[in-house]
């Protein structure tokens, strides 16, 4: 009668917070501390989002768990390996529930590892601090690893699917490395993808055979493995631009500070060599136009072979290795 007298004051609010905790006296030998006298009930005198200022005790979690599943149909209630010291208790209650007729079914508690990424923070209670320190704009920031934030990052659900599907489920711990969950997204999102040219850092290229301004139309695919997609048309003109990367430069920055010599393996454009701009022409380099304060290339003019058109390679002639993208200079 003491300990409900108690407990009605607690609900009444006559009690400060952390100065009462209502205890279920289970078993005091046990092993597990859970199961000795764990907390069900303590003292917060703080709004709640869905019941206002109506209550000022909360159950602990340990034992409102057993019971929202258990009055919500839930039959297996999946959670993480620091849960399976609180599985008695979790069935202890439920039991108790079920035995007194409060609800038919009694949920199961089954534990795993963390699906934990190598460089990267995953606890909320640590991501909140950016939220509201405001380090970034929001949960659904791409910067941060919510789903909300890797869905704006352009990471497909299928990724994710893929990523849980291949990692699996398992009793250890272990860190997985990002790299993986970059694996899944580029598999997925290279069956799914439509292609198309991009140039991040220009270098304009001067056709110098070319006739006039006018443009030849190439009809590419738009996915290399799904006909399906069709085609798209693609511009070509007497100028056009080149990835900057794709151009080495043996008498510029480029050459002096490697020795004059290309990178090893290098298959793609150098001066006085030939390059095949990708389902169009294979090109030469025959002159190199530079910044005079940098000495860094700002155009280059080169030569096209007509008879190369769209991956011909004419008889007696050795087939280009390097092939890079392009975009036509004057399109938009």
């Amino acid at each position: 009668e003491e300990n409900l007298e108690l407990f009605e004051k607690m609900r009444a609010g006559d009690f400060a917070d952390g100065s009462c905790v209502l205890r279920a006296k289970i078993d005091m030998a046990s092993p597990n501390l859970n199961l000795r006298d764990p907390v069900l009930y303590r003292i917060k005198h703080e709004s709640h989002q869905a019941t206002g200022d109506d209550w000022c005790i909360y159950p602990m979690y340990d034992f409102s768990h057993p019971i929202a599943d258990a009055v919500e149909g839930i039959t297996h209630s999946l959670c993480t390996l620091e849960f399976e010291d609180h599985r008695p208790l979790y069935d202890w209650v439920a039991e108790r529930i079920v035995k007194g007729g409060l609800v038919e079914s009694m949920p199961r508690q089954i534990e795993f590892s963390r699906l934990n990424l190598k460089y990267t923070v995953l606890s909320k209670r640590k991501l909140i601090k950016l939220v509201e320190d405001s380090y970034v704009t929001g949960w659904d920031d791409p910067r941060m690893p919510t789903l909300s934030g890797i869905r704006r990052r352009g990471v497909p659900p299928a990724a994710i699917r893929l990523f849980c599907e291949r990692m699996g489920i398992s009793k250890s711990d272990s860190n997985i490395d990002f790299g993986i969950m970059e694996d899944c997204t580029r598999e997925v999102l290279d069956e799914q993808s439509p292609r198309a040219f991009a140039i991040l850092d220009p270098l304009k290229v001067t056709i110098t055979n070319w006739s006039g301004s006018s443009l030849e139309d190439f009809e590419v695919p738009r996915h290399p493995k799904r006909e399906e997609l069709g085609d798209r048309t693609v511009p070509f003109g007497k100028s056009v631009f080149i990835e900057r990367s794709d151009f080495f430069d043996l008498e510029g920055p480029d050459g002096e500070a490697n020795g004059g010599k290309p990178p090893r393996g290098f298959k793609r454009l150098l001066p006085d060599g030939k390059v095949r701009l990708k389902y169009a022409y294979v090109i030469s380099c025959n002159e190199v136009v530079r910044d005079p304060t940098t000495n860094e290339p700002v155009e280059l003019k080169c030569t096209v072979y007509p008879e190369t058109r769209a991956g011909v390679t004419p008889e007696g002639e050795a087939r280009v290795k390097g092939i890079i993208q392009w975009v036509e200079a004057n399109s938009g």
